[in-house]
């Protein structure tokens, strides 16, 4: 495993550093004040650089980099804060260009490269919703086409999607569709969560989608839903380094000039191996998450991998902020303060695609317990 960082590589990052420095000041703040909390324009900004395509191939649009290069990319969005549906639409992305078929490949993905097309993700059912604490849940096959009735729960800016791809059970397997938001019977509802992230509810009613519209072969979505769960948990992983490097950060410059009895906080043995905690948790994520996205790379498998490092990521981000706001006192929870901001988002990202506990079964699952 190679962790030099090639020539595209450097150029990549500093064009995103220096992106993010320009157009980025305040973004979060910004986005968590709109009423839609997404920016069209920032993301065709966005699309401009060739960010969206950054794992495609160069036939449908993209630059034909690998996850090591999407890993750099989004540790900079990380330390920026880059509010958005970046992730969600990498990884419907990569589900298409996996398991579409040719037509589907071709239909959505350059558009989607070019900022013009949104796809994100629709997987969680709700718990238990009416008549008699059961989901309403359905697939109806017909002639040409199958009828969804359904809802799905946190899906990434879904008010904003042009297509989600769903997740339902037929029969007694997973089988995914594409579904275009303006279809008849289909309603949206923007969530409020503690990330203020654009997590949003869609209800189908009787949603009639043609079996083209299928992604992957029938009762099959076991395999795609497993593979959009590993690209979501390593892609956010990436995003909780950036975040927590930015919050470690804060954290020792704060140490350095906050002054207690005469002298820096920072100077005291119980903040610095606090501090020295911080570093060791973000360094643990680094090596697993780069790991893992190096084996991807390689075509190798790297389930396990991606697992160890969501997990860590996971566990990192809860700990990583806490000692981040102990250190701050009171300040670090101030809303005049970056540090909530980052602490809110880090909540949000050490849930999506799975927390610790989630991502540690599966470990022990692939070590054979």
């Amino acid at each position: 495993m190679d962790f030099d960082i090639s020539e595209p590589q450097k150029i990549l990052l500093d064009s995103a550093r220096n992106f993010f420095q320009k157009e980025a000041k305040d973004f979060a703040r910004k986005m968590e004040k709109d009423e839609k909390q997404f920016s069209m324009g920032f993301w065709q900004k966005m699309a401009q650089l060739g960010w969206p395509g950054i794992v495609f191939p160069e036939e449908y649009g993209g630059t034909d980099g690998d996850f090591v290069d999407l890993l750099l990319l989004l540790e900079e969005m990380g330390k920026a804060l880059i509010p958005g549906p970046f992730i969600s639409a990498i990884v419907s992305g990569l589900a298409i260009l996996h398991f579409g078929s040719e037509e589907q490949k071709r239909k959505f993905l350059p558009p989607m490269i070019e900022g013009k097309l949104m796809v994100t993700p629709a997987l969680l059912k709700p718990e238990a919703r009416t008549k008699g604490g059961q989901n309403v849940e359905a697939v109806i096959p017909k002639p040409g086409l199958c009828e969804l009735i359904g809802t799905r729960l946190f899906v990434p800016y879904a008010h904003v999607a042009n297509w989600f791809i769903y997740q339902t059970e037929f029969g007694e397997r997973k089988t995914f569709f594409l579904v275009e938001a303006k279809s008849p019977g289909v309603s949206v509802s923007l969530l409020k969560t503690i990330a203020l992230d654009g997590q949003g509810q869609i209800s189908l009613d009787k949603v009639q989608v043609p079996q083209g519209n299928r992604l992957g072969e029938e009762g099959k979505g076991d395999v795609i839903s497993a593979r959009m769960g590993e690209w979501g948990a390593l892609a956010h992983s990436a995003f909780i380094l950036g975040l927590l490097e930015k919050v470690l950060g804060f954290t020792v410059e704060h140490a350095k000039q906050r002054e207690q009895f005469g002298r820096p906080i920072g100077s005291f043995q119980a903040l610095q191996h606090q501090c020295a905690d911080m570093v060791t948790e973000i360094d643990k994520i680094r090596f697993l998450a780069y790991r893992a996205a190096w084996k991807v790379s390689q075509k190798m498998p790297a389930e396990k991998e991606i697992s160890m490092a969501k997990a860590r990521a996971s566990d990192a981000s809860r700990k990583v902020c806490l000692l981040g706001i102990k250190i701050h006192g009171g300040i670090g929870i101030s809303e005049e303060h970056d540090l909530q901001l980052y602490f809110r988002k880090a909540k949000a990202a050490e849930l999506a695609f799975g927390d610790g506990s989630f991502h540690r079964e599966i470990v022990a699952r692939e070590i054979g317990l």
